[in-house]
């Protein structure tokens, strides 16, 4: 038997994961969302496109949840897109209010399932989700990592002109202004980037690594990223649904891993069949330790408000 995902909202990010989803063969796919007919005629557009893919999965749109039911995994996109000025803090209240309702409906209909978050402000909503779902902390993901390191990848190979492939970035910390891209751990073909560029130029990709997603914001002018978030979406699931073990940057609940005890933070993760299946730990340097700390406090501030 395949798979069952559910994407909750079918708006860009929701509906590029459910394509990349197909694409990659991961299981059948229920896209659910608010708007009548829009998950319906999107979802009905990519089953249609499964025999030109050669992929077999079945892909449904839904405007209530019974669809969904007994979901392996669970991608909640669902929640208020940021604008060009708005910060990921100005979205907390409105999105918190669209995770309580998602997460009782899924939850409900769901228990087994692994949840992942991409819904803005990335980290406090993970912790919301977690509160709310009462889940195990493996079974409650945030989708911020994979994509943070990808964007850090990406200006690493266009400045060195390499290829992609050769780059494996590491970035800890929150999703936002506060994260922390680790040059030391980078690498590119094995050669760490702290010996293939200098310090300045290196502080230049961090930076814009940090506002990647505002970079976006601002060219498009409505609405916000979505092929390469949806792209990271996948890369967790295939990871958690193939049993794959493999090691990716996640949004977490940490219980004293880096000094950081009761809050969604980015780290290393190994992800297989049972979700987050264990906290990969490095060593930091005190520069390096003080900066995740003050991405801590940042997440911290929005958990507080939130009282979760």
């Amino acid at each position: 038997m395949r798979p069952k995902i559910t994407i909750v909202g079918a708006g860009n990010v929701g509906a590029t994961t459910a394509h990349w989803m197909v694409t990659r063969e991961l299981g059948d796919v229920v896209l659910t969302d608010i708007v009548e007919g829009v998950p319906q005629g999107k979802g009905l557009d990519l089953f249609e496109a499964t025999p030109i893919a050669r992929k077999d999965v079945r892909v449904t749109g839904a405007n209530g949840y019974d669809e969904t039911a007994n979901s392996d995994l669970v991608v909640i996109t669902a929640g208020f897109p940021r604008k060009p000025g708005m910060s990921r803090d100005d979205l907390l209240k409105k999105n918190y209010e669209v995770m309580q309702s998602t997460i009782e409906k899924v939850v409900a209909l769901s228990p087994n399932a692994i949840l992942i978050l991409v819904t803005n402000p990335l980290d406090a909503m993970a912790q919301a989700a977690f509160r709310l779902s009462k889940f195990s902390r493996n079974r409650v993901i945030g989708m911020a990592g994979v994509l943070d390191s990808a964007r850090f990848a990406a200006f690493i190979a266009q400045e060195l002109e390499v290829s992609v492939e050769n780059i494996q970035a590491f970035v800890l910390g929150g999703h936002g202004d506060t994260m922390v891209p680790l040059p030391r751990y980078t690498t590119v073909a094995g050669v760490p980037l702290t010996e293939l560029l200098p310090a300045e130029k290196i502080e230049a990709l961090v930076k814009r690594t940090r506002n990647g997603g505002g970079e976006i914001v601002a060219l498009l002018k409505s609405g916000s990223a979505y092929y390469a978030p949806a792209a990271a979406v996948c890369e967790m699931a295939e990871a958690i649904l193939r049993d794959k073990k493999k090691i990716l940057p996640c949004a977490a609940y940490l219980e004293g891993e880096y000094g950081i005890r009761g809050l969604f933070i980015g780290v290393p993760c190994k992800l297989g069949a049972r979700g987050i299946e264990s906290v990969i730990e490095v060593k930091l340097t005190a520069e390096e330790q003080a900066q995740l700390r003050k991405s801590a406090d940042a997440v911290q501030e929005l958990t507080t408000v939130l009282g979760v």
